[in-house]
């Protein structure tokens, strides 16, 4: 990339020309960015989905004769979807990493002896045994792309399916993000797994007030959070990034990511978030520490395993694969924060496919990085007058939210 400079003299000379000079360096930065994020999102992104599926089945109400569609990122809210015994569920993603992950996660379902061993293989660190887990029961029966991918070597030359013998869930972009601001804080003299420790909703708030809320004062941390590339490991791209900076007057995300630490560490107890123990802890939490996320629920174990079968897992994108459905044939779609990426055009695509695929009493639910739906402005009032926003119960959840990194939370109900 060529960066042209305004301030060469002829640039201060003829205001026009300097001013088209700054908007091509701006383009020129902008395009750099989404180039960089594009690149960071081409390995494996989320090894665990960070959006709170007890949220989601409220605002579903989720049924046996329900048709779901979904993204799937990590696979866990897709494996919880699936407790409730709904009649098909599509999950759909463009990252190859992430069809690998959902296609093995289901597999350990289905495959491995019994709900010990999919705990074991899915929840705990440090487990070597996981790996002979995966050779003698799941390997083979894998589809072959699946297969190649976990007996396949990451860049150290370890195969790939070595993760869960150790901890995946350090792994991914997230994971590394989590780990450089473990780093930067203990740096500022702060260790965060030292929050895991915190014995009471008491001791949470002490910890945030005292060691964690600081930190966000300190100029280096400012200025680091005033940088797009710097959130990138948060999933946030460039687009999300403008839309979170709008609420500060700083054009920071300082404060808004403070904001959103208090909820994750303060409004919740520990023992119930298993997002503040894969933040602060980096791990999820032992039996006597806390509760593991709803899909590896003993409860939940036979329902998931026995209906396994009904999930498809596709290679593709949400507006593709709803094109190739019949019209009224879905009942329930999960679009997760994707939308806060699209431009107009390719929102009036997806909301064109979702009103024709939409049967009676369907049901979109989505998040956002900022408070307000992005829809109202953006989708022609043609396609989101087919639809009842459910402002109310979309704040009520928003706020049960245990995952704590969104702003706001979506439902919209087709209307009769």
């Amino acid at each position: 990339m060529t960066e042209l400079a305004p301030d060469v003299g002829f640039g201060r000379k003829n205001p026009k020309l300097k001013n088209a000079l700054l908007q091509h360096k701006t383009f020129s930065l902008a395009g750099l960015s989404e180039r960089l994020f594009g690149l960071l999102f081409s390995g494996l992104v989320y090894p665990q989905i960070w959006e709170d599926p007890i949220v989601d089945m409220e605002a579903m109400q989720l049924g046996p004769e329900h048709r779901i569609v979904t993204i799937g990122s990590g696979g866990c809210n897709m494996l919880t979807y699936l407790s409730a015994g709904p009649r098909k569920i599509d999950v759909v993603d463009l990252n190859p990493h992430h069809i690998a992950l959902n296609r093995l996660k289901l597999a350990a379902f289905r495959h491995l002896p019994s709900h010990k061993d999919v705990t074991r293989f899915l929840a705990t660190q440090g487990t070597a045994t996981n790996v002979q887990a995966f050779d003698l029961f799941i390997a083979p029966k894998l589809d072959t792309a699946t297969r190649s991918y976990w007996n396949g070597r990451d860049l150290t030359g370890r195969r790939r399916i070595g993760v869960f013998g150790r901890n995946i869930y350090r792994t991914g972009l997230l994971g590394r993000f989590i780990a450089a601001s473990h780093l930067l804080a203990r740096l500022h003299g702060v260790n965060p797994e030292e929050f895991v420790q915190a014995g009471s909703m008491r001791e949470q708030r002490q910890f945030f007030d005292e060691r964690l809320a600081p930190l966000f004062d300190r100029p280096v941390i400012r200025w680091i959070t005033g940088r797009k590339s710097s959130l990138f490991g948060l999933g946030i791209p460039p687009q999300q990034f403008d839309e979170l900076a709008s609420l500060s007057s700083e054009k920071s995300l300082a404060a808004v990511l403070r904001h959103r630490l208090e909820k994750l560490t303060c409004h919740f107890p520990l023992r119930e978030n298993y997002f503040a123990w894969q933040a602060f802890g980096r791990r999820y939490p032992l039996p006597h520490e806390g509760e593991l996320p709803p899909y590896l629920n003993a409860r939940a174990y036979e329902a998931i395993r026995n209906n396994a079968e009904r999930v498809e897992v596709h290679h593709a994108s949400y507006t593709e694969l709803l094109a190739s459905k019949p019209a009224a044939s879905v009942d329930r779609y999960i679009l997760l924060d994707a939308q806060d990426w699209m431009t107009d055009q390719q929102l009036n695509d997806l909301w064109t496919e979702i009103t024709r695929t939409a049967d009676t009493g369907a049901i979109v639910i989505f998040r956002t990085a900022a408070e307000d739906s992005i829809l109202p402005g953006r989708v022609s009032s043609a396609l989101l007058d087919q639809w009842h926003y459910d402002a109310e119960t979309s704040v009520k959840l928003g706020a049960e939210d245990r995952s704590a990194i969104y702003g706001g939370f979506h439902i919209y109900r087709k209307k009769a």
